[in-house]
C-alpha cells in the first residue's frame, strides 16, 4: 500500500514541471515570433526608404544651361587683358531654366560687370576661379524683380576660360 501513495507523489512533482516546460517551450515560440516579425516589419522599412530615395534621386536630375560665351576686358597694372569664358549654369528643374533664359540680357549684364571687375592675376589661380564661380551663382541667384523669388543655380562649370 505504500507503493500505491508514492506513485500520485511522484506524478505530482511531473505534472508541474511539464506545465512549466509547456509555458517556457510557448513562451519562447511567442518571444521568437515577435522578433521574427519585428526584423521582418525593420527589414522592409528600410528597403522602402531606400527605394523611395532611389526614385527621389532619379527624379530630380538637374538641368545643365550653357551660356553663351563672354569676352570681356579685366582689370591690369600691365597693360590690356581679356578675359573669354564660356560657362554652363547647374539648375534644379526646366522651370528655372525657362526663367533664366526668359531674363537672359539680366544675366548678361550682371556676368559682364562681375566678370570685368576681376583683376587677371586674380582669376590665374584656383582659388580665383573657385571664388569666381560662387560670385558668378550669387549674381545668377539674385531675383529678376524687386520682391521676387531667387533662382536656384546650385553650380557653375567652365567649359572654357582663356585670359590673354
Amino acid at each position: 500500500m505504500s507503493k500505491a501513495p508514492e506513485k500520485p507523489a511522484a506524478d505530482a512533482p511531473a505534472g508541474k514541471s511539464k506545465k512549466k516546460l509547456f509555458i517556457i517551450i510557448g513562451v519562447a515560440v511567442l518571444l521568437l515570433g515577435a522578433i521574427g516579425g519585428g526584423a521582418v516589419f525593420m527589414l522592409s522599412g528600410k528597403k522602402n526608404t531606400k527605394e523611395k530615395e532611389h526614385k527621389e534621386e532619379v527624379a530630380k536630375a538637374p538641368v545643365f544651361l550653357p551660356l553663351e560665351p563672354f569676352v570681356v576686358n579685366l582689370q591690369s597694372d600691365t597693360g590690356e587683358k581679356y578675359l573669354q569664358v564660356q560657362m554652363t549654369l547647374q539648375i534644379p528643374d526646366e522651370a528655372q531654366s525657362n526663367l533664366i533664359k526668359s531674363n537672359t540680357p539680366q544675366v548678361k549684364s550682371r556676368l559682364i560687370m562681375l566678370l570685368s571687375s576681376k583683376d587677371a592675376g586674380e582669376l590665374l589661380t584656383p582659388e580665383g576661379k573657385d571664388k569666381l564661380i560662387k560670385e558668378i551663382t550669387e549674381q545668377v541667384n539674385l531675383p529678376f524683380t524687386p520682391k521676387g523669388d531667387p533662382q536656384k543655380v546650385s553650380g557653375v562649370f567652365f567649359t572654357s576660360f582663356v585670359i590673354q
